[in-house]
């Protein structure tokens, strides 16, 4: 590269060390907020959260800095591969807030934390209204931000110029923006096409699975067990999987998260249900697999400031495999049975082998997305992805709400939430924003596809059965998240498997599992 090029790049990697350093304190303090904080502390602790990410706001809002990455932007072609992908992961960034002043970007930072504090209150009361004008200005937040946005920047960079949902004139506009901002590249046109396939060929199976004369035994799953007993299986089951715990810490938050503080610092959080433990045990599992594309991902990520370039589809897809396709599996259930019997011997005493396999199998329409077995998952977030396009479209009013959530479960699902904790309150994700939930569902999707790859190339059932972790976290450092932060959603996933994205590979194994499972 010429010496104006690595002037400037020398320049912004400064900058970006320094802002990391902001960002790195923020990340520390939203996750004491959601773990220890106490109740009357966490509005101030918002208030300083926000002061932190508005100081990198800050940072990245120079003139100078904004100079000095346009201009690697422009000569990206002089740099190597990790540096051109930090020019371009700065300018998306740039071109999304270009017309946002760092006023209104804390502004903005106020009103999510906020929300997150009283999104906290509701749910502890179970009363929605107490949320309701947090929420509507989280709604407003995001309709505004996206329209601060130059909608030519958006079509280029979205490279998708003919989709209907990307005309700012289209009342799906702004949700289609929101919905790019967590999985790059994605449409409501493709989504929308994706999940009327889902339905096509879940509803049919799941009527057959609730006619089905196989019944599965599920009382032993509820009785009553201590904490105790579910730290000592979550310490058991973190170590199966290989989370690193030089490197990470867990501990417990009223909905289940993972955060990355830094290159040697990613935190896992789960919840105890007294009458419930496979709730811990499987939300355990899913973020711990966010955690290990973390702890996993190439070094010179970090090095290069491009750790953050994945989508929540990529990380979704990792947390979702380990918690299911892994976690679920039979293997898995003869690798943890006789530990499970061990830290749970009132609960697991006279269940056999494929009676707990069967239980943590069992599909059972209900009401929280966490706990849903992992064939109704898909229709939780076909609910929470409708709503969302009428919350930011305009076609329903916030106070609605409730009533919509009841008529969606009712609809899809037979089922109908009796109280606001138990119905719309039971996800934080709509404290900040909105387009995170389809995620979800791709990712389930995107690891279908690469897990069939995978079991041509290793043994996973004798892996998982062996406790052998090593073997299958290798592959997936080496296949799955070598390149991840460095491509696209699309181009990531051809990458590793050599097609193009298709929902088919995920249908098909749950109607092979399934109707296996409900000899249908």
């Amino acid at each position: 590269m010429n010496s104006e090029t690595k002037k400037n790049l020398d320049f912004v990697q400064a900058v970006l060390k320094e802002a990391e350093m902001y960002a790195h304190a923020s990340r520390l303090l939203t996750y004491d907020q959601e773990t220890i904080c106490p109740e009357k502390g966490m509005e101030e602790q918002g208030e300083i959260t926000a002061f932190l990410q508005n100081q990198v706001f800050k940072l990245q809002k120079q003139p100078k800095f904004e100079e000095a990455m346009l201009y690697i932007y422009e000569h990206r072609d002089e740099l190597e591969e990790f540096d051109r992908v930090c020019a371009e992961q700065l300018y998306r960034d740039y071109a999304k807030t270009r017309n946002i002043t760092t006023e209104k970007q804390l502004e903005f930072s106020r009103i999510m934390n906020k929300a997150f504090v009283d999104w906290s209150a509701a749910r502890k009361a179970s009363d929605f209204s107490m949320f309701a004008d947090s929420l509507k200005k989280v709604r407003d937040a995001n309709i505004e931000m996206i329209k601060l946005r130059d909608p030519k920047d958006m079509e280029d960079l979205n490279g998708k110029k003919n989709a209907p949902s990307l005309d700012p004139d289209n009342k799906y506009y702004v949700m289609g923006q929101l919905i790019g901002d967590y999985e790059r590249g994605i449409t409501i046109e493709e989504l929308d096409e994706c999940f009327e396939h889902c339905k096509e060929r879940l509803v049919p199976l799941l009527k057959k699975i609730m006619s089905s004369k196989k019944k599965i035994r599920t009382d032993f799953m509820h009785k009553e067990v201590t904490e105790e007993q579910q730290r000592r299986m979550t310490d058991y089951l973190i170590s199966v999987i290989g989370y690193d715990l030089t490197r990470g810490a867990y501990s417990t938050s009223e909905h289940p998260f993972t955060d990355w503080m830094g290159k040697n610092d990613i935190r896992i959080t789960t919840h105890y249900y007294p009458t419930d433990f496979a709730a811990s045990m499987y939300s355990i599992i899913h973020e711990g697999g966010h955690a290990l594309f973390e702890m996993l991902q190439p070094e010179e990520n970090y090095d290069h400031f491009i750790e953050g370039g994945k989508t929540l589809g990529m990380h979704e897809s990792v947390s979702r495999m380990y918690e299911n396709r892994l976690g679920r599996s039979k293997s898995f259930i003869k690798l943890i049975y006789p530990k499970t019997c061990e830290i749970f011997p009132e609960a697991m005493e006279g269940v056999s082998e494929e009676e707990f396999y069967e239980a943590i199998n069992v599909v059972e329409p209900s009401l929280i997305r966490t706990e849903s077995d992992e064939f109704t998952y898909t229709f939780h977030i076909i609910i929470r992805y409708e709503i969302e396009k009428e919350i930011i479209s305009g076609d329903i009013d916030i106070a609605d709400i409730p009533r919509r959530w009841r008529e969606k479960y009712e609809e899809y699902l037979g089922v109908s939430p009796k109280t606001d904790r138990e119905g719309v309150l039971q996800d934080v994700h709509w404290a900040s924003g909105f387009g995170y939930f389809p995620t979800y569902s791709m990712g389930n999707m995107y690891n279908a596809m690469y897990y069939n790859r995978m079991k041509n190339e290793i043994d996973i059932d004798k892996a998982v059965e062996s406790g052998d972790f090593a073997t299958i976290n290798n592959w997936m450092k080496e296949n799955v998240f070598k390149k991840a932060d460095r491509l696209s959603p699309a181009e990531w996933i051809k990458d590793i498997t050599g097609r193009d994205f298709t929902a088919d590979d995920f249908l098909d194994y749950l109607e092979e599992k399934y109707s296996g499972l409900y000899e249908l």
